[in-house]
């Protein structure tokens, strides 16, 4: 039985026990928050009645002695749960982001290298069934090399709260999602960036809903990205919108169930090159999807047999520094370079 302590019961808690309840062999022994209420409900919502609960994370690891922490705090936090979780010699689990600046997520990272602990991010979007398809129609070169990746994010949603006044809101609290999206299905790696923010008339943020931004993600690929939180009228998926561009073909994906993918064939149409459809492979057995639930697993089998998680903190880190590679873009007005972090 593998015993973990969660610290931060707000709203995204919820999503974690539902998928911790779901895995046999997983009990959550403790329940941190600095609102010692908000932590009763949720053992109280979740049968947690066993579970020890407190304001204070190191007496709760003291009390416990967990195999685990699952860290769904304010980013702000995020660097003293960790350095606990690692002195009490505990693999954590993060939702992300995983740092609120690169110099954190520095440290954060060594931190667990000399604790010898596992640690990795809740980087879901990697964890949807059509981003995995697309990787693997990509790697099996059918349509060639992948050279452009296009990303479009339309969504307005009204949250109310800190995301409303908080600076560089998209980039900061979303983009992520997509910028990691992009690096593991055309397995590039962020060169540099230009980007621009503004903040369209109609908007209800303080700061930063609306941005562009062009990496160069190396091997000659470069991905843009457009996106904004208060664009009303013909939203996109919350995975966005994609068309990735390669040698001899493209690919379409709504960010729904619409992916489709096209071949160059033989001829001409007038000067247009004829394309024909191309299939894209089902979901392997192989494919790790699922979310939550599939990051968890996949982070409970990295502790059980002593491997690497896919959303380890060394590899996210690397989509990290793209947001705040984009972010000293648009606040400095130039292209920034991006430098590859050591694995």
């Amino acid at each position: 039985m593998m015993k973990v302590v969660l610290v931060g019961c707000g709203a995204m808690s919820k999503r974690w026990l539902d998928a911790a309840r779901q895995i046999d062999g997983l009990a959550v022994v403790g329940l941190v928050d600095l609102d010692v209420e908000r932590a009763q409900a949720r053992a109280r919502e979740y049968g947690l009645a066993s579970a020890v609960i407190g304001t204070s994370l190191d007496a709760v690891l003291d009390q416990t002695k967990p195999d685990a922490v699952f860290d769904v705090v304010v980013p702000a936090a995020r660097r003293e749960v960790a350095l606990s979780a690692f002195a009490h010699h505990c693999h954590l689990l993060t939702e992300k982001p995983l740092a609120d600046s690169p110099d954190n997520a520095r440290v954060i990272i060594a931190a667990a290298r000399r604790a010898g602990r596992i640690h990795a991010v809740v980087q879901n979007r990697r964890y949807v069934g059509n981003v995995r398809r697309i990787r693997r129609f990509l790697d099996s070169g059918a349509i060639g090399k992948p050279t452009s990746i296009h990303a479009d994010f339309f969504v307005a949603p009204h949250f109310g709260g800190f995301r409303e006044e908080m600076a560089h809101v998209l980039l900061l609290d979303m983009a992520i999602h997509t910028f990691d999206a992009a690096r593991y299905m055309v397995a590039g790696e962020p060169v540099s960036v230009y980007c621009q923010e503004w903040e369209p008339a109609n908007s209800w943020y303080r700061q930063g809903s609306s941005a562009s931004a062009v990496f160069d993600l190396g091997g000659g690929k470069v991905f843009t990205y457009a996106g904004s939180w208060c664009a009303d009228g013909f939203r996109t998926s919350w995975e966005g919108s994609w068309r990735i561009v390669a040698e001899r073909g493209s690919v379409l994906w709504d960010g729904h169930d619409g992916l489709k993918a096209e071949v160059v064939a033989s001829g001409r149409d007038g000067i247009v090159d004829k394309t024909a459809p191309i299939d894209v492979p089902l979901l392997d057995p192989a494919d790790r999807v699922d979310g939550h639930l599939g990051i968890i697993q996949d982070f409970m089998h990295a502790i059980e047999t002593g491997t690497e998680p896919e959303t380890r903190g060394t590899d996210n880190i690397n989509s990290l520094a793209m947001v705040f590679g984009a972010i000293e873009s648009a606040e400095t007005g130039r292209r920034v370079a991006i430098a590859q972090e050591t694995q």
